[in-house]
């Protein structure tokens, strides 16, 4: 891998654990505010919000300057929203400030990936970046969990600066003050990633025109390279899996802390612990994958999705933390084996049809609505009375029924379109051998 790979890394690792702790600390502030049950749930689809409303342009915002840049304005972005949080703005709001910064960071931070390497190195690439994602998770949600236990607290509530009063008084509000340093640590690291020579594509097409009437412009573009990728036989197929994945995923990560709470009595500072052990096992799975799979193979791995699925519903009869551990350990490691090879796909023919920023656009609008809307179902659901049980059982049908569509889908392409599929898979194969 070239030098500047590492580079990004650093940035993602930093940038990702800060976010994943700020999760675990925001859910701690709701509670400590005595914010009903719902409004903590709504914080998955808060985050997911900027992510769906500004796909049509954070992908060619991200094509249109170095990713370098982006990715620094975005980590920018992430610490207004935490300023919001701790200085008396609603946390749902501010999260979803925080959100914003996410949207802006995901085109950058992938896309940059196929304008660095060659298409031989994608799956490893992603296999590392997303193995180094989900570590961040681990030691993210795992971070978050101690900085608003009363161990660290009470340490971090301590620290006094004299003549100045921060207004700082409770354990989830140190916690997200200090969180602010880590995402200026990953600022740090943006402005060391290099240039990779790409030619950057301007936002404003046409300078006759005002910068307004080009940002309209590009709602029209935008619906046709998620339309193209739609249509695609192979990308169809891997975004239809990667969106119901993150869907599904972006939830169980708060269903997680709700399911600990009911099943074992724990606190958001050990239920954050479980939330990291789903995470061991996806970095596993992940890594696995990138060397194990080929780009032209990817296809193959749909039916563990099914078995996730059903795997999920089990969690129901599991009220034991050492049943728990090694099969949330067991259900990560699918989930990761599944996405890798599926992501690595749909970034390679995302990027031959309509550029890296663009089609990560489009991949992160579908993944995003999806997580908005199972989200939304979900807090929704759960303001009405549906317990953590029920959630899991409604998920894991989800998972299961749709990866069964997903994978029918496959096969009709493979019946009807054989030539067609055939002639992408030799390409990618092509690629992934050069």
């Amino acid at each position: 891998m070239k030098r500047g790979f590492y580079t990004i890394m650093s940035a993602q690792f930093f940038s990702s654990l800060a976010d994943n702790a700020l999760f675990v600390c925001a859910v701690q502030l709701l509670r400590t505010e005595g914010a009903p049950e719902w409004q903590q749930a709504a914080l998955v689809p808060m985050f997911a919000l900027f992510y769906v409303a500004l796909a049509p342009y954070v992908g060619a915002f991200a094509d249109s300057r170095p990713k370098g840049d982006v990715m620094l304005v975005s980590n920018s972005i992430k610490v207004v929203g935490c300023l919001m949080m701790l200085f008396g703005s609603h946390p749902l709001a501010a999260y979803a400030i925080v959100g914003l910064g996410a949207a802006a960071y995901s085109p950058a931070k992938y896309g940059i990936l196929t304008e660095l390497l060659p298409p031989s190195q994608l799956v490893k690439a992603n296999g590392w970046i997303e193995g180094l994602t989900i570590a961040s998770i681990i030691l993210g949600v795992l971070l978050g969990g101690q900085l608003v236990g009363p161990a660290v607290a009470s340490h971090l509530l301590a620290i006094d600066i004299p003549g100045f009063e921060t207004g700082i008084d409770t354990a989830p509000e140190a916690a997200i003050a200090l969180l602010i340093t880590v995402y200026a640590l990953a600022a740090w690291f943006n402005t060391r990633i290099p240039l990779t020579g790409v030619p950057m594509r301007p936002m404003r097409a046409d300078p006759s025109r005002s910068l307004g009437a080009n940002l309209i412009a590009l709602l029209p573009d935008f619906w046709t390279c998620n339309t193209r990728l739609w249509r695609d036989r192979l990308g169809q197929i891997s975004l239809a899996t990667t969106t119901l994945f993150w869907g599904v995923s972006g939830n169980l990560r708060y269903i997680v802390l709700a399911w600990a709470a009911a099943a074992l009595g724990y606190s958001v500072t050990q239920a954050s612990s479980l939330v990291g052990v789903v995470a061991i096992g996806t970095a596993v799975g992940a890594v696995v994958a990138s060397v194990r799979m080929k780009l032209d193979q990817a296809t193959r791995v749909i039916p563990l999705g099914i078995g996730m699925g059903l795997l999920v519903i089990v969690l129901n009869f599991i009220d034991n933390v050492w049943v728990a551990a090694p099969f949330l350990i067991l259900l990560g490691g699918l989930g990761g084996f599944l996405v890798v090879p599926m992501n690595a796909l749909l970034q390679h023919r995302g990027h031959n049809l309509m550029g890296a920023g663009r089609s990560i656009a489009v991949q992160n609008f579908n993944e995003q609505a999806c997580i908005l809307g199972l989200g939304a179902l979900y807090a929704f659901s759960t303001g009405m009375g549906l317990s953590a049980f029920g959630a899991i059982t409604g998920f894991g049908l989800i998972v299961a029924g749709f990866m069964w569509l997903i994978q029918r889908w496959h096969r009709n392409n493979l019946i009807h379109h054989r030539a067609d599929v055939e002639r992408l898979l030799e390409h990618a194969r092509h690629d992934h051998s050069h």
